[in-house]
């Protein structure tokens, strides 16, 4: 399935979801790596066979094998620490801001990619999931690394528009059972 095919798929309702597909996908702002590897992973995150088949299928090309499984590593880490580091954030208890996580995730150390690359989707999930912690911290990596405010924002708009795609083709899935029809 192709990035047409998933925007053939999506309701008319939904046609800023489209435009945002197609002018993302040919965005310029990203090395082709960085683009690839940011649809993947918001792919990943956004945790919708379809639309994860769909993106792997029109970006998977653009990756080396080890930088395919660089965005796995960054989804699949991402969605443990954006949840354990999310708890830490929002619960006021200091104590747990002092404890260390034991959570192992030796992977992020030598992940296959540069660097730069590996903590753009760390950014790019936990923008999906949610955490304020882990999207300052790669957001301030990635700054370090030379990458600009725009690059960043292209990474994080390819998260949006891939997250909303997933969804909404979701509750269209959802909206097309027949419970739901006979509700």
């Amino acid at each position: 399935m192709s990035i047409d095919v998933l925007k053939d798929r999506l309701p008319e309702y939904a046609r800023d979801l489209k435009l945002n597909l197609s002018s993302l996908a040919s965005e310029q702002l990203l090395s082709p790596q960085q683009k690839a590897g940011s649809f993947i992973a918001a792919a990943l995150a956004a945790n919708h066979a379809p639309t994860t088949q769909a993106v792997v299928d029109a970006f998977a090309g653009e990756l080396t094998p080890e930088a395919l499984n660089a965005t796995k590593i960054a989804a699949s880490l991402m969605a443990m620490n954006n949840i354990y580091y999310r708890f830490v954030h929002l619960v006021h208890a200091a104590d747990y801001k002092t404890l260390p996580a034991k959570l192992r995730m030796t992977a992020m150390a030598k992940p296959g990619v540069d660097k730069v690359d590996f903590e753009l989707w760390s950014l790019v999930v936990s923008a999906i999931n949610g955490c304020g912690m882990c999207l300052e911290a790669h957001e301030k990596v990635c700054r370090e690394h030379g990458l600009s405010a725009e690059q960043i924002q292209a990474a994080v708009r390819i998260a949006a528009t891939v997250h909303a795609v997933a969804r909404t083709l979701s509750a269209e899935e959802a909206l097309a059972t027949p419970l739901a029809q006979a509700a």
